[in-house]
C-alpha cells in the first residue's frame, strides 16, 4: 500500500486546521486602524500556529517520502500525530483570547511539545523500516534540533507559570529552528540512490 492516502488525510486536515484557525480572528466593530491593533493577541497566535502547521506540513511531506511501506504503527502514528495537530485550533483561540495567561500559554505549549513527540514517534517507525547502515538513520542519529526543540517547549511550559511572555519567545525560537524544511531525508535518500547506483 502507498502513501497517497495518509498524504491526502494528513493534507486535508491540516487545511481544515487552518481554515478553523481563520475562521475563529472575529472582524472588530470598528473601522480604524486602533481597532485593528486591539485584535494583535488573536493575530501574533494565529501566525505562529500557521508557522508551525505549515512547518508540520513541509517535514511530514518529505518525511513520507521516505516510508516504505504502510504499516499499522506508521499509520497510528499519522493518527497520534494529527490529533495533536488538531488541538492547535482550540489552544491558538485560547491563547489569543487571553495574552500571557499563564494557563493558556503552558497548555499551548504542552499541544505543541506532544506533537513534536507524535512526530518523533512517526520518524521512528519510517526509519526502522530501513537497514542499520542506511545513510537515512546516520542523518538522524544526532537529532540535535529535536533534542533542543524539546527542551524549549518544557522550558515554555514552565516559564508560563512564571513569566509568560518568555514562554512565547521560546515557542517562536522553536518555529525559527525548524523555519527550514528538515534536508537531513532528501539528502540521505539521494546519496543512498548514487551509492546503490
Amino acid at each position: 500500500m502507498n502513501t497517497g492516502r495518509v498524504e491526502a488525510l494528513t493534507d486535508g486536515l491540516l487545511a481544515i486546521i487552518i481554515t478553523v484557525m481563520v475562521f475563529d480572528i472575529t472582524v472588530t466593530s470598528g473601522d480604524r486602524l486602533s481597532d485593528l491593533l486591539a485584535l494583535w493577541p488573536v493575530l501574533l497566535s494565529f501566525a505562529l500556529s500557521f508557522i508551525y502547521i505549515a512547518i508540520y506540513w513541509n517535514n511530514h511531506s518529505y518525511l513520507l517520502s521516505a516510508c516504505r511501506k504502510l504499516t499499522p504503527a506508521v499509520m497510528w502514528g499519522n493518527m497520534h500525530l494529527l490529533f495533536w495537530l488538531s488541538l492547535i485550533p482550540f489552544t491558538t483561540r485560547w491563547v489569543g483570547s487571553h495574552p500571557f495567561a499563564p494557563v493558556p500559554s503552558a497548555i499551548y505549549g504542552v499541544v505543541l511539545l506532544m506533537a513534536a513527540l507524535a512526530y518523533f514517534y512517526l520518524q521512528t517507525r519510517i526509519l526502522a523500516q530501513h537497514a542499520h547502515d542506511h545513510p537515512l538513520r546516520h542523518a538522524f542519529r544526532a537529532d540535535w534540533k529535536r533534542k533542543t526543540s524539546m527542551g524549549l517547549y518544557a522550558a515554555g511550559i514552565g516559564l508560563a507559570f512564571l513569566q509568560p511572555v518568555f514562554s512565547w519567545l521560546l515557542y517562536a525560537a522553536v518555529a525559527m529552528l525548524w523555519f527550514v524544511p528538515d534536508p537531513r531525508i532528501a539528502r540521505a535518500l539521494h546519496d543512498h540512490q548514487e551509492t546503490d547506483a
